[in-house]
Parts: C-alpha cells; structure tokens; sequence
C-alpha cells in the first residue's frame, strides 16, 4: 500500500490557494484598516479576529454539509471551486473599495468574503483522506502542508515586490495601490484550483481507493462508540491547549522581543521565519519517526519538544545563536504535532463524516485562536510581558496530560523499505 503522491500534491493545491489567502489577510488587511482607513488598534484587532468566530461555527457546519454532497464534481470539489471563485470575485471588489477609500463598503464586503473562506475550507482539507487509506494519512497530511506552504510563502514573496510605501511630507508612512496583490493572490488562488479540478476526477479516485471503515472504529449506525468518543473529545482538548500555547506565543512574539531583548519587529521575525523552514525540513524525518513510533508518541515528544523550548527562551539571558537553534526545534515539533494529530481525528470517524469531523479539528484550533489573545493579553496587561513563555509551557502541558488519555486513532510501526514508505503506517 503506497500513497499517490502525485494525486495527493494536486489534491494539496487547494490548500496552497486557502493557505495564499490567509497569509495574504494576516499581513496586509490590517494595514489596510490601519494605515488605509485609519482604524485604531482595538478596531483593527476585533476585525481581523471576526474570521476565527466564524470559523468556529460555519467549518463544521460546511463540513458535514460536504458530507452529504453529491455532484457530478463529487462531494467536495464543487465548494472548493465555486466557494474560490466567489472568492476570487470578492477580492477584486475589495481591491477597487480600497483604492475608493470606501470603509462602509470594504468591511462589508470583506465580511462576505470571510464567510465564503469559512464555507469551503472543511471541504478542501476532508478531500485527502476521502481518497487516503487511513494507514497512509500521516504522510497525506505531509504532502499536503507542504504543498500549501507554497501558498503561504508565495503570497510572502509577492508582498514583498507588490505592498509598496512611500515617506509622506508629516514623516508618516503612505502605502501604494494594493490592487496588485490583491489580484496576484487572487489569481494564484483561481489558477491552483482550477489545476487541481481540471486534472483530477473526484468521483472516480474516491470509488478507487474505496476507503473502508474498520469495525473497531465506528458503530453500525455511524455513531462512535464510547471509548472513541473520549479519546476524540480528549484529543480536540489538546488541539485546543497546544493551539493556545503556540498562538499566545505567536500574538505577543515580536512585543516580547521588544520588551526584553530590545529587537524590533524586523528582527525578530527572522525567527519565526526559522521556525517555518525546520518545519518544513522536518517532514520527512518525522514521517520515518512516526512510522515507527506511532502517530500519538510522536505527537507526544512534539509537546515535550516545544514545552522545553518554551521554558529555555523564558530563561535565555539574550539573543543569540541558541535562539535561532531554540526556534528550528519549536518548528520540528510543531510539525510533529500537526502532520499526525489531524489524521488521528478523522481516523476515529466514519468515511462518511470526514467533512463534519475535519470541521470539528479546525473549529477547536480556531477557538484557541480566539481565546488565547484575550486571556494571555490580560495577563500581560497584569504582570507583563514575562509572563509570556510560563503562559505557553503551562497550556503545553495540559495538553501533554490530555494527549496521554487518547487511545484511538493511531497506527501501529512497521519496518519499510523505503524512505517515503516510512510514512506508511500500518491501521489498528
């Protein structure tokens, strides 16, 4: 049994196109609102965190509606393509509101475009393991961030040449036209999609791997059984703690260097950038480890990684070259984390509910997301930014204590021949 990598890369460019977006929306809308229109911080901060309140109720709901779909385009093709479109469309009438300076229009508009992503977000990540053996999943999941890294790190590179600014006669910072990245993302967003669902047949790959659901793992009426049931909900408690610990992380990560180490923004994101690269070098050593560990151990030492490395940038006196070597070990075991904890969840599922559980990992993750801004910036407000990095180690061992009592959803090691075979992972 071997994973169709070429398949499964295609499958991936729809994250590529959703993963383009976001990194597009995290960057440059707040400058729009701030710079652009003139919003305060707090106006700025609540916009931008209305797209994780959405998430956290319209991903399950799509997801379990993608379930019950049924096209000639398949089940999840027609929201992936039609939902990017629409999409696509928005972004363009974004793009000329902005050059109108129109602040009624854009946030309007901007609010349809949210509830669009929200719409067929489910659907694209439920498509690999409609068509992904479960043995094979992990090594799916790989090929599939990795693919939507490219997203992620091309709309990166096209700020960089298409978000210009110039020094206004007061001092202040005056931005060009943002049409341009606007359609530049748009466009790689439409082109990707429309690769993916020109080459691929939906209908025909799902009736070829004819995924088949082990009697262990769900009941006759599609219900999961008791003992599943606590180790899903145990593991969605974990997405939730070790979101929290890594996103409060992320939000208040270039104050922090600010506050302590006196390195401005430009400076410190040189580490999260670190971060990103030794997650991505890692997928394929942690495939090999997950092949012989299991998805729940690696998982497991992913936490005690990144538990540690919280605790040694809280103590570390100054920056250096430790830092950069602290932050490469953040991202292998962030990588460790997510490449086998979503596998684990839809592996408890049916086949016919990877839509509505993929929707359920996303809506716990997304709820961290919301949470872990407000509480850690009130306890930052109280004692300051030190408190920062405790913060992150006690939300990682909490979900350390919840991932222990996940029984279901792993895989057994077994000996391959081969340096890709080693993510394939046995079923239970």
């Amino acid at each position: 049994m071997k994973l169709n990598t070429k398949q499964t890369v295609l499958i991936g460019l729809s994250f590529a196109s959703i993963l383009a977006f976001w990194q597009f929306y995290d960057q440059v809308i707040p400058v729009i609102l701030e710079n652009h229109f003139g919003a305060s911080t707090l106006l700025t901060n609540a916009i931008m965190s209305i797209d994780n309140i959405l998430a956290v109720f319209l991903l399950p709901i799509f997801g379990a509606v993608s379930d019950k779909t049924r096209t000639r385009l398949g089940k999840r093709t027609p929201y992936i393509l039609f939902g990017t479109v629409a999409a696509v469309a928005m972004m363009v009438v974004l793009a000329v509101l902005t050059e109108q300076k129109s602040f009624i229009g854009f946030f309007v508009c901007l609010m349809i475009l949210l509830v669009i992503m929200s719409v067929y977000r489910s659907p694209a990540v439920a498509y690999m393991p409609d068509v992904t053996p479960k043995p094979l999943r992990s090594k799916g999941n790989a090929v599939i961030n990795l693919v939507g890294y490219i997203g992620g790190i091309f709309s990166t590179i096209a700020m960089t040449f298409l978000v210009t600014s110039s020094v206004s006669d007061n001092g202040s910072i005056a931005y060009n036209s943002f049409i341009p990245i606007f359609i530049t993302v748009a466009a790689f967003m439409l082109i990707t999609v429309l690769i993916m669902t020109f080459t691929l047949n939906e209908n025909k790959i799902v009736r070829e791997a004819n995924i088949e659901d082990s009697a262990e793992e769900v009941s006759s009426g599609k219900k999961l059984e008791k003992p599943v049931f606590i180790s899903l909900i145990f593991i969605l408690a974990s997405v939730f703690l070790w979101f929290t610990a890594y996103n409060g992380v992320t939000t208040s990560f270039s104050r922090y260097f600010e506050n302590r180490y006196g390195v401005d923004a430009g400076g410190s994101s040189i580490y999260l950038t670190v971060a990103t690269i030794a997650a991505i070098a890692s997928f394929v050593p942690l495939g090999i480890l997950s092949s012989h560990l299991g998805r729940k151990k690696t998982i497991l030492l992913g936490i005690v990684l990144m538990t540690v490395c919280y605790g040694a940038i809280f103590v570390l006196p100054d920056t250096g070259a430790l830092m950069y070597v602290i932050f490469a070990a953040v991202g292998v075991g962030w990588a460790g984390i997510n490449v086998n904890s979503f596998p684990m969840v839809v592996e408890m599922c049916h086949s016919s509910d990877v839509g509505k559980y993929t929707g359920y990992y996303y809506a716990f993750s997304m709820a961290a997301q919301i949470f872990t801004p407000l509480f850690s910036g009130l306890l930052i407000t109280k004692l300051g930014y030190n408190v920062l990095f405790p913060y992150a180690v006690i939300f990682s061992v909490l979900s350390f204590v919840t991932m222990c009592f996940v029984r279901h959803g792993d895989s057994k090691p077994a000996a391959k021949g081969s340096l890709l075979e080693h993510f394939d992972v046995d079923a239970d």
